[in-house]
């Protein structure tokens, strides 16, 4: 699923990419939880709602695989700015 996902987004041409599976925190199952940083030229100019539809649209098919998708969606320069995303949340219901 990992590499699905980094192929579908390839299509940014990232200068970051990281594609997480964080199900383990989360759920006893796999694959069902991911955790995406993406850093894009081409999210220049755009708000975090449109980044986050082109992303969905770009996952396509993908996207009815997953039980939750964290998106971190930064242009270059606001990923120079913090560099790195905030950390993944532990599901209560996991501990």
């Amino acid at each position: 699923m990992r590499k699905l996902i980094e192929t579908a987004l390839a299509t940014f041409s990232p200068q970051y990419l990281s594609v997480l599976d964080i199900s383990h925190m989360h759920s006893r199952g796999l694959q069902t939880h991911f955790k995406i940083v993406l850093v894009s030229l081409q999210f220049n100019r755009l708000d975090r709602v449109k980044r986050h539809q082109i992303v969905y649209a770009t996952l396509g098919n993908l996207m009815s695989e997953f039980h939750a998708l964290a998106l971190h969606i930064y242009t270059p320069e606001e990923w120079l700015t913090i560099n790195a995303a905030p950390p993944s949340p532990i599901c209560a219901r996991y501990h």
